[in-house]
């Protein structure tokens, strides 16, 4: 028998430790403002002020590494290595592109990044990890076909601020107006395709746990043990109950169960890219059949319920939850409502199409050794108001969301 969760605020573990996974009070303001150009796009878009052409159009994208960087910190504090923090430039990176990605960007795409640090807690030798992490990881894209450069950007000594450092980025695009992927488009009768978050994907250089960038606030203090709150106390929030604080079983260096990685390793996996898939699918299919792409960030399964008109999202095919999600569960008791609201569970990445168009999906996927398969469907709203909702069915439970 289905078990029905109810819809809630953000309640639980993660709210508690002074983190919003819905972030409803940032969209209550946010979405008082002018929405650009296409209204219900993944991202903003707004007139190319840049060069005038009223056939293109420009995005600007904010976003970065998040609390990453903490267990960065950890890890080189522990073992004193600093190149650990090249996956966070990639962090960063991918938190920016990949929601650019969205909306069609694949070319043209200029990087501001800014570091923020205490000079105090963190040396030259980190900056340098991350500059040259900067590079490589461009380097990297450009080899797959996404076009990006360098703009430079800041690092700032702000010690008053922050206790250890923060990174983050700043990407901006031109992009034709006719090459926008509009998720106003999402509508009923869509197959939702899930591309997987773990793994190991033909470009990159290393198994991926799949965590991404998003939840690490509960994942790090779910997952480690007091040991690091008593011995790095600048690497949490003093309001934090102590309950809550680096609450876990684990040191970085245990084995994660159920994978070959460590638990640091698992949660320090470089923030998966889906570039080159994406380049290959709109090359393939074209902009007009892909309705809608969502990257699954903040909100986690629940992102999409932001996009489209009049949509229930039925997800009944989600992956296997992999290790790293089942172990914060399993040690923290986090209900499955949560888990799957404030991770992604599995998939970063959903494509909405046509059933038709799901083979040449799945099978480009493939191609790039990036499991992928239907992870659901869309049908028509069944609130009374028409408004979006989310039905997420797995393991003998039914967890609503609206």
């Amino acid at each position: 028998m289905a078990s029905e969760s109810k819809p809630s605020p953000d309640t639980g573990r993660y709210a508690a430790r002074g983190v919003s996974a819905s972030k409803g009070d940032v969209h209550a303001a946010v979405d008082k403002l002018d929405r650009g150009l296409f209204p219900l796009a993944f991202c903003k878009i707004v007139e190319d002020r840049l060069t005038g052409d009223p056939a293109r159009c420009v995005v600007t994208h904010s976003d970065g590494s998040g609390t990453k960087a903490l267990l960065a910190y950890l890890w080189w504090k522990e073992t004193g290595d600093a190149a650990v923090f090249r996956g966070i430039a990639q962090d960063s990176i991918v938190m920016n592109i990949d929601d650019l990605l969205c909306v069609g960007v694949t070319k043209g795409v200029i990087l501001s990044s800014t570091i923020n640090r205490n000079a105090r807690a963190i040396p030259g030798a980190i900056l340098a990890e991350l500059i040259e992490g900067t590079e490589e990881v461009l380097a990297m894209l450009r080899a797959q076909g996404f076009g990006i450069a360098s703009g430079g950007g800041e690092t700032a000594d702000v010690g008053d601020l922050t206790p250890t450092l923060t990174v983050d980025s700043t990407a901006t695009a031109i992009l034709d107006r006719a090459a926008v992927v509009d998720a106003a488009r999402v509508g009923p009768g869509l197959a939702i395709v899930g591309l997987a978050s773990f793994g190991r994907a033909s470009y990159e250089t290393s198994e991926n746990s799949g965590i991404g960038s998003n939840g690490l606030t509960s994942a790090r203090h779910e997952l480690l043990s007091k040991y690091y709150a008593e011995k790095y106390p600048e690497t949490f929030d003093k309001a934090t109950p102590a309950e809550l604080a680096y609450c876990g079983p684990h040191r970085l260096g245990d084995p994660l169960p159920g994978s070959t990685l460590t638990v640091g390793q698992a949660l320090l996996s470089p923030t998966r890219t889906y570039a080159p898939y994406v380049i290959r699918l709109l090359a393939t299919l074209g902009v007009a059949k892909v309705r809608g792409m969502v990257h699954c960030s903040g909100g986690g399964q629940t992102k999409c319920r932001r996009f489209g008109t009049g949509v229930h999202f039925i997800k009944d095919n989600l992956f296997p939850t992999p290790p790293v999600f089942a172990e914060i569960a399993r040690v923290s008791g986090t209900e499955p409502e949560e888990m799957h609201k404030v991770y992604n569970m599995g998939h970063r990445l959903e494509v909405f199409l046509d059933p038709a168009d799901v083979p040449a999906a799945l099978a480009l996927a493939a191609e790039l050794g990036i499991a992928a398969r239907v992870v659901g469907r869309t049908e028509a709203s069944t609130r009374p108001d028409r408004a979006n909702h989310v039905t997420v069915i797995k393991d003998g439970q039914t967890l609503a969301y609206a």
